[in-house]
């Protein structure tokens, strides 16, 4: 991890095209704009957290829907091979 100190207005450049800005500190806040492509998606922590786990369990619920259905044509088909 990079650890830098920058006063308010100092910028921190990330490759060519992220830069961010100190815009306040106050007590123990910290306020910082971020200046990216539309394409990069920046996002507070919890908030990135939040979606992974949402992404986690829609991809289980597929998965286990994906599993019935497997399930329920297996069974389909012993049933005609049992006939």
């Amino acid at each position: 991890m990079l650890i830098l100190s920058r006063k308010i207005d100092e910028k921190i450049k990330i490759g060519n095209d992220i830069t961010i800005t100190i815009i306040d500190v106050r007590g123990d806040q910290v306020k910082i704009g971020v200046e990216a492509p539309k394409n990069v998606k920046v996002f507070r922590q919890e908030v990135f957290n939040a979606i992974q786990s949402e992404n986690k369990a829609a991809l289980a619920s597929v998965e286990e829907n994906e599993n019935k259905k497997a399930i329920n044509a297996v069974s389909a088909l012993s049933k005609l091979l049992k006939k």
